[in-house]
C-alpha cells in the first residue's frame, strides 16, 4: 500500500494563499497611461510555516530586473575610487522632495462600514502607487514598503498618539528623517520628538553636527540622545564572559535611566503640565528593580483588515500616548525595552521582525504604541538601505554594489588586513570579497572555490553592527563642533572617557585590527579606533 504524500509547507491551503498573495501584488502594480509595465513584488520576510495571518505584515519591495542585476555583477569588477570627505556629507532634502510623500489616510467618518473603509483605502493605496510610477522619481525611488496592512499600522499610531516619537540611527540620520511625516505631525497639531540612536558608533562632534542641523530645519523638533551599547560595557576582558554579562546589564540600566530621563524631561516640555508623569518619574529612580530578563511580549495577531476607527483626543482620560516610529532594525524595539525597564518587544536583527500595531502601557498614566518597521518612500541610495538595515542582508540578489560604497569610503584592505587575490595595486568590489574569503576560509562546498557571495554578506553585517563603522556628515561637515558644549555630554552617554584607554588596545576578533575604521585622516583618530574596537569582546559570545 503506498504511503501518504507528506504536505510541503507550500501545499494545500498554504500554497492558495501565496498564490492569491502573488496575484494581489500584480494586480496592485498594473500598466500605468505612461507605458509602464508590471512589476515584480518580492515579500523579503515570508514565512510560509507560520500562521498564515502573520504574513500579511511581510515587508514587500520591488525586485530588481534581471538586466539591471547583470549590469551591477559587471560594476563590482571595476576598480574601487575613494571619495573625498566632503562627499562624505548628505543634504537630506535631495532624498526626500516635497512631491515625495508617504501614503495617508484617506478621509473617514463614523457611518462607514469596515467593508467600506476597507475597499476605500485599497483604492487610495493603488491610485498611490501609481501616481509614484507615474512621477518622475520613479526611477531613482529606492526600497520602500509596499504592504497596504502595514501602512496602516501607522495610521492608527499617527491618529491615537499624542506625541510621536521617531528613531533613527545617528549614522544615518538624514537618510531616516522623512520631512514629509515631520509636515504632517505639526499640521494635525501633535508634537515630534526626534531619537537619535547608536550615538556610541559616531564621533561626539558629529552627533552634535546632526543634532544642529535637525533643529534648525525643523522647528519645534525636540532630539533625545540613546544608546543600548555604551563603552562602558566592556571595560575589563573582553574573555571573561561572566564579567561581561554583568557589564552589559549594568550598563543598559543605566541607559534605560538615562534615555527614559530625557524622554520625560522633553514630554514634560511638551505637555505642560497636562498629564501626571510623577509614576513614570518614581518608576525611573526606582532603576534597581527592573528586569531584562521578564518577558512581557505585547503582540497581537489581527484576523481580518485593520480598519480600527479612532477619533483622537489629546490626552484623553489624562493619559499621555507615544507613538514610536523609524525604519527596520533601527532599534526601536530596544529602545522601547529600555525605557521600560524590562523586555516587553522582541528584538530581533532582521528587518521587519515587529509585524503589527502593539500597545504597551509604561504607567496608568503613559502608553507606548510600536509601530513595524517602516520604509518610506525616498530617494535614498540602495547601498545606503542596506546599510541602514531596511533590507535584509541574507535577500540581497546583488551585495557588491554596497560594497563599493563602502569600500569607496573606508580603506577596507587595510582595515581587514587582506591580501589582493591577483596580487595586484588595484582594487575592485570582488577583489575586497575574494581577499576577505581567503582570509576567513570561506569556499563553495562542491567546488571549494571562494565563496565571495557569503564573503560580501560577512562584511555587509559587520558594516550593519558597527565593527566597520562607516557613518554619514549632515551638509557643512562636523569640523565646527569639535568645541561645542554639548560634546561633554555625549562624551558621557557614549561613555569614552571611561572606556577609550581600554578598548584602543582590544583587537577585532573578526578583522583582526586595531587600526581606525575611517581611514580617513582625521584628527579625531583615537576617538574612531575605541568605537571601531569597543565591539571585539561582544563577537567573542
Amino acid at each position: 500500500m503506498p504511503q501518504a504524500r507528506r504536505k510541503t509547507p507550500f501545499s494545500g491551503k498554504a500554497k492558495k494563499q501565496q498564490l492569491q498573495s502573488k496575484k494581489q501584488n500584480k494586480t496592485l502594480l498594473m500598466p500605468t497611461s505612461s507605458g509602464n509595465t508590471s512589476f515584480d513584488v518580492v515579500s523579503v520576510n515570508y514565512q510560509p510555516n507560520r500562521r498564515a495571518q502573520s504574513n500579511r505584515y511581510t515587508l514587500k519591495f520591488y525586485r530588481e530586473s534581471d538586466e539591471e542585476l547583470k549590469m551591477k555583477k559587471e560594476e563590482a569588477l571595476k576598480a574601487l575610487e575613494p571619495v573625498s570627505e566632503r562627499d562624505m556629507e548628505i543634504d537630506p532634502s535631495n532624498y526626500f522632495p516635497p512631491e515625495l510623500s508617504f501614503p495617508q489616510r484617506p478621509p473617514w467618518d463614523f457611518n462607514m462600514s469596515p467593508a467600506q473603509l476597507d475597499a476605500q483605502e485599497q483604492k487610495y493605496f493603488r491610485e498611490y502607487i501609481q501616481s509614484l510610477q507615474n512621477s518622475k522619481h520613479w526611477k531613482d525611488i529606492s526600497y520602500f514598503e509596499l504592504n497596504l496592512e502595514t501602512w496602516r499600522q501607522l495610521w492608527r499610531v499617527l491618529e491615537m498618539c499624542d506625541i510621536l516619537l521617531l528613531i533613527v540611527d545617528v549614522r544615518y540620520a538624514g537618510a531616516m528623517f522623512p520631512p514629509s511625516l515631520y509636515e504632517y505631525i505639526r499640521r494635525v497639531d501633535k508634537d515630534m520628538i526626534l531619537v537619535l540612536n547608536k550615538i556610541d558608533l559616531v564621533p561626539a562632534p558629529a552627533v552634535a553636527a546632526w543634532k544642529k542641523y535637525l533643529t534648525e530645519r525643523y522647528p519645534g523638533l525636540k532630539v533625545v540622545y540613546f544608546t543600548s551599547c555604551p563603552g562602558y560595557n566592556l571595560v575589563g576582558s573582553g574573555t571573561d564572559k561572566a564579567g561581561l554579562q554583568v557589564r552589559r546589564r549594568k550598563g543598559r540600566l543605566r541607559m534605560c535611566a538615562e534615555g527614559a530621563t530625557k524622554l520625560l524631561e522633553a514630554c514634560k516640555e511638551i505637555v505642560e503640565g497636562k498629564v501626571d508623569l510623577s509614576a513614570w518619574e518614581k518608576k525611573i529612580q526606582d532603576e534597581g528593580d527592573l528586569d531584562f530578563d521578564e518577558a512581557e511580549v505585547g503582540e497581537t495577531i489581527v484576523e481580518k483588515p485593520d480598519t480600527t476607527y479612532y477619533n483622537h483626543e489629546k490626552y484623553k482620560n489624562g493619559v499621555l500616548t507615544v507613538g514610536c516610529v523609524g525604519t527596520p532594525n533601527v532599534g526601536k524595539s530596544s529602545l522601547m525595552n529600555a525605557i521600560m525597564g524590562k523586555k516587553v518587544v522582541s528584538v530581533s536583527r532582521t528587518p521587519g521582525h515587529t509585524k503589527h500595531f502593539q500597545t504597551i502601557f509604561l504607567t496608568s498614566q503613559v502608553r507606548l504604541c510600536d509601530c513595524p518597521g517602516l520604509v518610506f518612500p525616498s530617494l535614498v541610495p540602495r547601498p545606503i538601505q542596506v546599510l541602514m538595515g531596511s533590507y535584509p542582508i541574507a535577500q540581497l540578489r546583488e551585495p557588491y554594489t554596497t560594497i563599493r560604497f563602502i569600500g569607496e569610503r573606508i580603506d577596507l584592505p587595510s582595515l581587514l588586513r587582506i591580501q589582493h587575490p591577483d596580487n595586484d595595486d588595484t582594487w575592485s568590489p570582488r577583489d575586497v570579497c575574494d581577499g576577505w574569503a581567503k582570509q576567513r576560509g570561506y569556499l563553495t562546498a562542491k567546488a571549494a572555490r571562494l565563496d565571495t557571495y557569503r564573503a560580501a554578506n560577512s562584511l555587509l553585517r559587520m558594516a550593519l553592527d558597527g565593527k566597520l563603522c562607516l557613518w554619514l556628515r549632515p551638509p557643512g561637515g562636523i569640523d565646527t563642533f569639535k568645541s561645542c558644549d554639548e560634546l561633554k555630554y555625549i562624551k558621557w552617554v557614549q561613555a569614552q572617557s571611561q572606556s577609550d584607554s581600554q578598548t584602543e588596545s582590544v583587537s577585532d576578533t573578526e578583522t583582526g585590527t586595531e587600526s581606525d575604521t575611517e581611514g580617513s585622516g582625521e584628527s579625531d583618530e583615537d576617538e574612531h579606533t575605541a568605537i571601531a574596537n569597543k565591539f571585539a569582546a561582544l563577537s567573542n559570545e
